[in-house]
């Protein structure tokens, strides 16, 4: 890694208590256009109350938050494992919302989150992570690079922040 990365699981009140940064990180790719289910306008109130939400689900221990912090402690990035799947699926686990702040991209952060989300996963006793991404975006070719294998594609699946519409690339990786 380029610079010295701290990670870390969020509890429900870590979520809470780094709410402001949370939300930052969030607007700043929502803004920067980012497809992660958001539209323009994009505020730091709404990034808040989806953090909210986020908090109460760890709380029920439906998914798990991890953080990426900088060296002087400042978190730059998140991702999640949702482990709350149907009954028949105890073995499978989705992957959302890889966000990292534009000032810390490029410089292993998106990587490290997932290898720790990775090894978060297999501690869950998970085989299967599945994705989806905007077809023909950075993160495309990321996950591609980290090891993921893309199924397919799923023309007008959402729109992106500017309104336009956008494919999905949809992805597993087995552990």
């Amino acid at each position: 890694m380029t610079t010295s990365l701290t990670l870390h699981t969020l509890t429900r009140d870590d979520v809470l208590l780094h709410i402001d940064a949370l939300a930052e990180i969030l607007e700043n790719c929502v803004n920067g256009g980012a497809s992660v289910s958001f539209m323009l306008p994009f505020t730091h109130e709404k990034a808040r109350v989806f953090w909210l939400g986020v908090a109460e689900s760890v709380g029920r221990q439906e998914r798990t938050v991890l953080a990426c912090a900088d060296e002087q402690g400042e978190l730059i990035g998140t991702v999640q494992l949702i482990t709350d799947q149907p009954e028949n699926q105890p073995h499978r686990a989705d992957v959302a919302k890889l966000l990292v702040h534009e000032k810390a991209r490029r410089k292993d952060a998106a990587m490290a989150l997932m290898e720790a989300l990775e090894a978060e996963a297999r501690k869950h006793g998970i085989s299967v992570l599945v994705l989806d991404t905007s077809t023909g975006s950075g993160a495309e070719t990321f996950y591609q690079r980290a090891g993921w294998h893309k199924v397919g594609e799923i023309p007008r699946y959402a729109l992106m922040p500017d309104g336009a519409m956008t494919a999905t690339s949809v992805f597993y990786k087995f552990l």
